[in-house]
C-alpha cells in the first residue's frame, strides 16, 4: 500500500479528519521505533532544531504524520499534540520516558540521542554540542 493509499484509508476511518496535509517519515532506527509508536509505547520524539533549513516545515500542533518502516511502508498515523523547543541538556526524564526507547530513562535517552545527533550533524558538516 502506498503512503497516499494509507492516508486515504485512515481518513475514511476517521471522517472528522478533513485535511489532506500530512508528513511521512521514518525514524533513525525505522523498524524498531515505528513498532514502538504502533503499540503505543513511543508517544514523543525529538529532532534537532539547528538541522532544519529555511525550507523545512517545523513540527506544528495538530499536524498528522505517517510513520514509515525501514522499507518506506506506512505503519501508523500520529497527530502532533505538543511542540516544545528546548536545549538538549534540558530534556526532561518525563520526555525521555515518553520516547519509549530502551529502558525509558533520561540517561539512556541522552546516550542514544547524543550518538544519533552527532551522526546527523556530521552529515551536515556541523558539530553537535549538547549545551
Amino acid at each position: 500500500m502506498t503512503v497516499e493509499e494509507f492516508w486515504q484509508q485512515f481518513k475514511a476511518a476517521h471522517p472528522e479528519v478533513t485535511t489532506n496535509d500530512y508528513d511521512a517519515y521514518a525514524f533513525f532506527d525505522a523498524d524498531a521505533l515505528a513498532h514502538l509508536v504502533k503499540i503505543g509505547r513511543k508517544t514523543a520524539t525529538t529532532s534537532a532544531l539547528e538541522l532544519y533549513d529555511a525550507s523545512d516545515a517545523r513540527p506544528q500542533v495538530g499536524e498528522y504524520n505517517i510513520v514509515l518502516d525501514g522499507q518506506g511502508r506506512p505503519v501508523c498515523v500520529t497527530q502532533t499534540k505538543v511542540v516544545e523547543t528546548i536545549p538538549f541538556d534540558q530534556v526532561s526524564a518525563e520526555h525521555a520516558y515518553h520516547e519509549g526507547e530502551g529502558d525509558r530513562t533520561l540517561a539512556y535517552w541522552r546516550d542514544v540521542h547524543r550518538r544519533v545527533f552527532k551522526s546527523f550533524y556530521h552529515q551536515m558538516n556541523r558539530e553537535f554540542s549538547p549545551i
